[in-house]
Formats: structure tokens, C-alpha cells, sequence
């Protein structure tokens, strides 16, 4: 566990003289530069009206956690810089380089990727922590706290605290009015960064095992891991009354428990992988996503019954994700059966993509090639 990596200095000095850099600093003006360029590069491939509805709102939100959110974050030592902020944003990079890579030969271009990862990483992150919230509502506005008050713990991102389900909703929302307002195939732009998005899922969970989060139960296997003081696994063992002082007073590690964090980001790991094999065997556009809306559910549910960090819910002998995963699966099997009655674009459904029918691939002169 390293919840803190390090901290940021709130002021610089320059030439003899400090200036802030969070606030209405330094760092917003690098932004607002930053921003303006994003936006000039965004217009030129697609207009200014998508270059505002894809960026501009990131952007303000951007420059609204620099202006107001960063400078309440300074605990006397700099604003710190959190193992899980870190491997979030590390895994955003990484799902969009994978995207990127994957769209080069499926007719997409890297704007069109970057642009479109930008706006399902914000408004992934809006439903992901919007749904952890609300799940754990008392942790934020415990009764006396006000709503003012409470609202930086709610921004505070980097400190922990999102729910992968959670995103979903506002993930594919972003993703539908995208393709919408450019014209794409929604089930291929969904074919193209599915992949991506198991793959920065790998790394956040990495991030999770970093902040103490997402902890798995009790165990004694070779490679069961112990988290210090203070940590979400030590506190919840330590209400149960399963930790107590050692004899000079000091506080022991928690128990041995199940790195629950290591073993999804392994999954989401194998299944990104297994994505990305299995893109030349689709016959149809929208496959792979299936297949991911799949075995992603799947594996979760097997996970969550390693993990102890969520209670039933609803009534249930399930928690809230697993519960979720079930309906996932319904959802996939309804769009298995659509996929099922959609025709294969000019290629014998009963051969893969890519297969060995090349015959039934239309010529270049074919009308229905593009």
C-alpha cells in the first residue's frame, strides 16, 4: 500500500519571486494554454461546434479542480499526489494507446480516439464516483455535516473511491452521443477500445491495491498480503475486533488477506488480451464488446465472492456489484441475440473476419466496398 507517492509544492519561486502555482496560478495558466490548443486541433478535424461538445466541458471541468479543488487539498505539506490519482490517469493513457493502435486499422484515426477517450473518461469518472457516493453516502455527509462541507471529500478523487459499474451508464451514453453526432458505427467504435478499456481497468485496479481499497478476506496462501494502520482493510478488522496492540503498545499490520486488488487487475489483464485475439475471428461488428459485456461480468461475480469490502444488498445474499453483473449478463445475452440478426457486412457470416473465404471480401471496384 502507498497511498501518498508524494506531495506538490503550492508555490514556486521564480527569480526571487513566488507565485502560486495551483489556484489562480501557474498551473491554470499551462492549462488554459493547453486547453485553447486542444480545442484549435479538435476544430480543425471536426468543426468548432463538435470541438466544444467533446472538449470544452473536460476542459472548464479541468480548470475548475486547478482553480478551487487543488489549493483545498493542501494538507501543509504541498497538495499529495495519490498512488490511486496516479494509476488512474496511467491507465486512462494506456486504454487510449491501446485504442489508438487498434482504430489505425480499423479506419479510425488517433483524433478521432483521443477525442472520443476523452469524453467517456470524464463522464466515466462522473458515474463511477456519482455511484460510489451514493453507496456510501454516510462517509461523505455524515449527519451534522453540511453539503458544502462535504462536497471537496466528493471531488477528491485521487484519494479512492469509484465504483467500475458505476461508469457504465454515463460511459456508454458519452460513446452513443459521439457516434451519433459524428456519423460512426457505434458497435465498431465499441469494438475498437473495448480492449482499451479492460486494459486501463488492469492498471486502476493496481491503483486500488495502492490505496488499501477493493481488499479481499482473510487467508493464509503464500501470497496473502498485510496492510498497515489505518488502512480500509486494518479499520474494517479492527471494528470486528480481530486486530489488537501488541504488547509494547504499538498497533500490528491487519491480518493476511487475499490481494483481491492484484488477482482483477490480472483478470481485466487476461481479458483485454483475449479481446484483442479475438478481434480477427468477429463476423460481426459489435463481437468482441460482447464478448467482453460477457465474461466481464462473469469473472466479477467469482471476484466479488473473494472480496469482503462490499455487504449483501437489496435484500440479497449478493452485493451491489454482483447483482449489477447479473444484469450485465442480460444485457449481453440481449445483444448477442441483436447481433445474431444483424447481417455480416459483404463477407460469409459462417467464416470470421479475416478468414480464409477471401472471395466473399468485395473488390476494390465492388460498390459496397468503402
Amino acid at each position: 500500500m502507498l497511498s501518498t507517492l508524494f506531495h506538490i509544492p503550492t508555490r514556486w519561486t521564480i527569480g526571487g519571486t513566488t507565485l502560486p502555482l495551483f489556484g489562480f496560478g501557474l498551473a491554470l495558466l499551462v492549462w488554459a494554454i493547453v486547453g485553447g490548443i486542444a480545442i484549435l486541433r479538435a476544430a480543425r478535424s471536426s468543426g468548432w461546434q463538435d470541438a466544444f461538445m467533446a472538449t470544452a466541458l473536460p476542459i472548464a471541468v479541468i480548470g475548475g479542480v486547478i482553480a478551487w479543488l487543488l489549493p483545498a487539498l493542501d494538507d501543509g505539506q504541498g497538495v499529495p499526489i495519490r498512488g490511486y490519482g496516479m494509476m488512474l490517469l496511467l491507465a486512462a493513457a494506456a486504454g487510449t494507446w491501446l485504442s489508438i493502435v487498434r482504430g489505425r486499422s480499423q479506419g479510425f484515426d488517433a483524433d478521432t480516439i483521443l477525442a472520443l477517450g476523452m469524453e467517456i473518461f470524464f463522464w466515466g469518472i462522473v458515474g463511477a464516483r456519482l455511484f460510489y457516493v451514493i453507496e456510501y453516502h454516510e462517509q461523505f455527509f455524515p449527519r451534522g455535516r453540511s453539503l458544502l462541507a462535504g462536497l471537496p471529500a466528493v471531488f477528491n478523487i485521487a484519494a479512492g473511491g469509484l465504483v467500475v459499474f458505476g461508469s457504465l451508464p454515463t460511459a456508454a451514453v458519452a460513446a452513443w452521443r459521439f457516434a451519433k453526432r459524428r456519423g460512426l458505427s457505434l458497435p465498431r467504435l465499441a469494438d475498437c477500445i473495448a480492449p482499451g478499456l479492460l486494459l486501463g481497468l488492469a492498471i486502476g485496479r493496481l491503483g486500488c491495491f495502492l490505496n488499501g481499497c477493493c481488499y479481499g478476506g482473510p487467508c493464509d496462501l503464500p501470497w496473502a498480503v498485510r496492510f498497515p494502520p489505518d488502512s480500509p482493510p486494518w479499520l474494517e478488522q479492527a471494528a470486528r475486533g480481530l486486530i489488537e496492540p501488541l504488547a509494547d503498545g504499538r498497533r500490528p499490520w491487519s491480518l493476511p488477506i487475499h490481494p483481491a486488488q492484484i488477482y482483477a487487475a490480472i483478470d481485466a489483464g487476461l481479458l483485454a488480451a483475449l479481446a484483442v485475439a479475438a478481434t480477427p475471428l468477429a463476423r460481426r461488428p459489435g463481437e468482441v464488446f460482447a464478448l467482453v459485456l460477457t465474461l466481464h461480468p462473469i469473472s466479477r461475480l467469482l471476484l466479488e465472492a473473494i472480496r469482503v469490502d462490499e455487504p449483501p444488498a437489496l435484500g440479497s445474499p449478493f452485493s451491489i456489484s454482483q447483482l449489477i453483473s447479473l444484469v450485465l449478463l442480460g444485457l449481453a445475452a440481449g445483444l448477442w441475440w441483436w447481433l445474431s440478426r444483424q447481417p455480416c457486412p459483404g463477407i460469409d457470416c459462417t467464416l470470421p473476419v479475416g478468414g480464409r473465404n477471401s472471395s466473399a471480401l468485395p473488390s476494390p471496384d465492388h460498390p459496397g466496398r468503402r
